[in-house]
């Protein structure tokens, strides 16, 4: 399939060089794309861990423009899912003069509703604040306006705003042929157009969706296609156990009861005692919130079913709940043909027992295999109360939703450790998968040093955070360009945030923590800002892009392992232990090294960046599993004196002399 076409496209005299100014055609982006478009012929699984620069994107896009076939696109954020559509798609579609269709697809809480927008305009009273006045104005004009009904297309109103809920549907208060506004469905018009379009970008939360809803035998929201190209596929472990467990929360049941009161009074009034069934449910929800409160007291606020204090106590709160919401639900579905309003209270309801049921007997109808087991936990906190429920495994079901002879392509900076993908294999099923790496183009050894503090407490210790900011202080001073500090506790971000306040008192540097705004704004200021200090926690190791010199200082306090509190991975290292394995160096261990090398990677973004990475862990060098860790990190020079980074901040590669040899002593 078009053999010559990938080189002509990304030579020397290609159309990329010629419709595209600063383009330059790079070797592994030709070799990359080639290997994609030799999976598309053969129908097989590639696996593709592309450096940083190499050009994934385009790499995968010619191919799939160039097949002829349906693909289908998916990025592990709605942030990249809109840049692919509105920014690098059409470079390349225009550079090549290709007439493809492509499609933008979000899950439905991306869309406005015309019903629940209507409902809400009828009921002002339900507005929480002023703000939300204008907000709901600022909405209705975009429905007028829009062709999409996009809320990524609406900054006016914040991503995080509450009113988004009450304007937008859920699967199960969607009326759908029933509703009024069915021909204007800003949700269906995206679907149609999907399936009807060349090239279908969504994003790794949707995927999950839909592989979840097939489970359940619900089969027409994604549509079907020759090729699916992961983009940002190391979030796909994660995403697939988030997407196929499941989550009931009393918000959710106290929602639920609203919703069928408001109905059946307004619908079915003689028929139901309404407001004492959902009074009874509304009641059992808050008995079980207090019955739970113990858990709040835990570590995480977290405890698996095994280890809920007060089991009994527990247990009969759960049964009251369960009864309630038996009443309603039967209720309901006596009288859910009077109306659509009350035929979306029934669903809701339905869908609450049976993820409360499922929860509570999760042994019912499962196999002891472990592809197939679940753990099951409660989280309290001062707002909620939610009972999750997760695979240990998604290999069978992920590897599973392959179609025989469909084509996929799963990309990524960081998908192995030192080369060796096994975890990442193990993790989705995929042990026939062709694996392969591409390197960055970047030189490394002279755009980036590691610096590794020699003086440093162990990570254990109660003074680290506090040793850890201040040994970033003199760093901080003698850069130039922003800092990046990134934190493995929301506890070490606020720490290490006041320790550096305190510390540049004479300084009129920005300090920004995460917290204080949005990710997105918080990010736009630093940017901006061209020499802040931005601390932040798990959400910021990834998907920040800060090219040149408004980021020249990374630091990370820890080695990230995952918090030992989270129940899903303490019954995966008990499952791996029980089979005889060794959990630290098969699970915790690959995925640590990945999640620090993304980290690493916000460093150096283009062929002029430089700066310095530190590291205040020294289990990174000290350590015999250290060096398996920092092996797998860009090949940056590397040092454990300070005067030898301060010196590399201070004369910028292309300023400064050569360097000199390697000062690891790692």
């Amino acid at each position: 399939m078009f053999s010559d076409d990938l080189a002509d496209l990304f030579g020397p005299d290609g159309p990329l060089v010629r419709q595209l100014p600063g383009y330059v055609p790079r070797a592994a982006q030709l070799e990359l794309s080639e290997a994609i478009r030799d999976t598309l012929d053969s129908g097989g699984v590639l696996i593709a861990e592309a450096g940083t620069g190499t050009g994934k994107t385009w790499a995968y896009l010619a191919p799939a423009f160039l097949s002829g076939g349906k693909v289908l696109v998916s990025t592990g954020t709605r942030t990249l899912q809109d840049q692919l559509f509105r920014r690098d798609i059409p470079r390349l579609r225009a550079a090549l003069a290709l007439p493809v269709d492509v499609a933008l697809l979000k899950g439905r809480g991306n869309y406005v509703c015309h019903y629940h927008l209507e409902r809400l305009e009828q009921d002002e009273r339900a507005l929480k604040s002023r703000d939300e006045i204008s907000q709901l104005r600022a909405i209705r004009r975009f429905v007028r306006e829009s062709g999409s009904g996009d809320r990524a297309d609406l900054p006016e109103v914040p991503e995080t705003a509450d009113i988004w809920s009450r304007v937008t549907s859920t699967r199960e208060n969607c009326l759908g042929q029933d509703c009024p506004h069915v021909r204007d469905c800003f949700l269906l018009k995206a679907r149609r157009h999907a399936q009807e379009a060349d090239v279908v970008v969504v994003n790794h939360a949707l995927f999950m969706a839909d592989l979840a809803l097939r489970e359940e035998g619900i089969t027409d929201l994604l549509p079907e296609t020759r090729l699916v190209v992961f983009d940002e596929a190391h979030q796909l472990p994660d995403t697939a156990t988030r997407f196929l467990g499941q989550s009931l929360s009393l918000h959710q049941v106290l929602d639920c009861a609203r919703q069928a009161e408001a109905a059946g009074l307004a619908h079915a009034r003689e028929t139901v005692r309404w407001s004492e069934l959902c009074q009874a449910l509304d009641a059992a929800a808050r008995d079980l919130r207090l019955v739970s409160a113990p858990v709040g007291k835990l570590p995480g606020g977290r405890a698996t079913f095994d280890q809920i204090p007060e089991p009994e106590a527990f247990d009969q709160s759960l049964d009251r709940l369960a009864q309630a919401l038996d009443g309603l639900t039967e209720s309901l579905g006596t009288q859910e043909e009077r109306h659509p309003d009350l035929a979306a209270a029934a669903r809701t309801a339905r869908t609450l027992r049976a993820r409360l049921w499922q929860w509570a007997h999760p042994a019912r109808g499962e196999a002891e295999t472990e592809d197939q087991a679940a753990v099951r936990w409660i989280e309290h906190s001062a707002h909620s109360v939610r009972l999750q429920r997760a695979p240990l495994s998604v290999a069978r079901i992920f590897s599973g939703f392959r179609r025989p002879g469909q084509s996929w392509v799963l990309a990524s900076a960081t998908l192995s450790v030192r080369g060796d993908f096994q975890h990442f294999q193990r993790q989705l099923g995929l042990a026939d998968a062709e694996t392969r790496s591409w390197a960055s183009p970047f030189d490394y050894p002279a755009q980036g040093l590691l610096y590794v503090p020699r003086a440093l407490p162990w990570p254990g210790d109660p003074g680290f955070t506090d040793a850890f900011a201040r040994a970033l202080l003199p760093l901080v001073d003698a850069c130039a360009g922003g800092v990046l500090v990134l934190c493995t506790t929301l506890r070490a971000v606020d720490r290490v945030a006041d320790v550096l306040l305190r510390g540049m008192l004479a300084s009129d540097r920005p300090v920004m923590r995460q917290g204080e705004a949005s990710r997105g704004v918080l990010l736009e200021r630093f940017r901006a800002a061209g020499n802040a200090v931005l601390v932040g926690s798990t959400s910021f190791w990834e998907g920040i892009d800060v090219p040149g010199d408004a980021l020249t200082l990374v630091a990370i306090d820890k080695l990230p392992f995952a918090p030992p509190d989270d129940p899903v991975l303490e019954a995966r290292l008990n499952a791996c232990r029980a089979e005889g394995g060794n959990p630290f160096m098969e699970y915790q261990l690959p995925q640590a090294a990945l999640l620090l090398k993304q980290g690493a990677g916000r460093l150096i973004r283009s062929e002029t960046d430089w700066g310095v990475l530190v590291v205040g862990d020294g289990r990174l060098v000290d350590k015999p599993y250290g060096r398996l860790l920092w092996q797998g990190l860009p090949p940056f020079a590397r040092t454990r004196d300070a005067e030898v980074a301060l010196d590399f901040l201070g004369h910028p590669p292309g300023r400064r002399e050569p360097a000199g040899q390697d000062v690891a002593g790692a």
